[in-house]
């Protein structure tokens, strides 16, 4: 299996099956392999350096009611917020002098931000922290409304796709979502010009080795600057809510293949790593992602953001968050830096 992960490093194609065997052929010692080339490679490109991101969840209204969701439109044990956007440039105040040089907008799909006070919120945004870079996570729009937000100053936007497979998708979501649309949305995004991330769930419910497969072609073809996975986590008011969670030693696997299938990403170890272990984040650095993203939003909202249960660092206060990140990647022989942390152009 190890002549497989070679042909990934030396930017070979695999075939689906090729992805396939080598998923299910996992072991300590192949992982170990596997990250020791995605290091390396991660290398070449960042050196050991980290970016962080500062994440600011400024609305759990959304309109969709994706299954394994805990912001899902029928949660209605949820209590609903919407930061002001007074409150959203407090944060970036609080998140630039802590040396985020990137923000992180992200919402359910709450029709409340329609694109006249998106655009006007991003324009202020850019015009009071001009060195920075902000990143959109706010769902499926039309084009037009993309291009706003793009022409507005609004420089990457984060939409994963969750499962390239349609038939899997139609198992996840409700009916009036579509997986055609998702992927049109992300073309569209890429055709803009925005730094644009995809993504997919780990160990989500009904998923196969073969839908793996699916999803790293479809990144492939994508050419995604951005992708973000994490593990599956139930939450216990939606309908997935007795379902086995994803695992962590897959989703490392799969972090591995990614940095050695698209060399440049911008690859994050997610919080939900960190949430089903203690070292989640780490392991998910040592496994070939680059970017960590600790928590700007106002302590009084973050356990009213749960996508998942038992989320991390809910109580904890932006600097908090920021310096525990620090000292956990020091600790692994890697540096957080005050930087944009863009797609390398070369």
């Amino acid at each position: 299996m190890k002549t497989l992960i070679d042909k990934l490093k030396q930017n070979t194609v695999l075939s689906r099956q090729e992805y396939i065997t080598l998923i299910d052929s996992r072991s300590p010692e192949l992982s170990e392999y596997l990250f020791e080339q995605a290091r390396e490679v991660r290398h070449r490109w960042y050196g050991n350096k980290v970016y962080v991101r500062g994440l600011i969840e400024f609305t759990n209204y959304c309109k969709n009611d994706c299954y394994y969701c805990g912001i899902r439109r029928s949660n209605r044990r949820a209590e609903r917020y919407r930061l002001t956007e007074e409150e959203i440039l407090s944060c970036c105040e609080q998140g630039y002098a802590l040396g985020f040089r990137t923000f992180v907008l992200q919402g359910g799909e709450d029709p409340y931000f329609m694109p006249d006070r998106m655009t006007s919120l991003i324009r202020r945004i850019k015009q009071l922290y001009p060195d920075c870079a902000l990143t959109l996570s706010v769902g499926e729009k039309s084009r037009d409304e993309y291009q706003a937000y793009f022409s507005a100053g609004a420089d990457r936007y984060l939409l994963r796709h969750e499962t390239a497979d349609n038939e899997h998708y139609r198992r996840l979501h409700p009916a009036g979502m579509s997986p055609e649309n998702r992927k049109r949305c992300l073309r569209r995004l890429k055709d803009i010009g925005f730094q644009t991330g995809c993504g997919f769930m780990v160990g989500s419910p009904y998923q196969t080795t073969a839908n793996l497969a699916d999803d790293l072609l479809f990144i492939r073809e994508l050419q995604p600057e951005m992708v973000g996975i994490g593990p599956f986590i139930a939450h216990q008011d939606t309908p997935f809510h007795d379902q086995p969670n994803g695992t962590l030693e897959l989703t490392l696997f799969l972090l591995g293949i990614l940095r050695l299938t698209l060399p440049k990403v911008l690859l994050p170890a997610t919080t939900a790593l960190g949430t089903i272990h203690p070292q989640g984040r780490e392991l998910g650095i040592l496994a070939g992602a680059n970017v960590v993203m600790p928590n700007l939003s106002p302590v009084s909202v973050r356990r009213k953001y749960l996508l998942y249960d038992n989320k991390i660092c809910t109580g904890d206060e932006a600097a908090e968050c920021r310096n525990c990140l620090a000292q956990r990647m020091k600790s692994i022989g890697y540096e957080i830096v005050t930087e944009r942390g863009d797609y390398p152009k070369d």
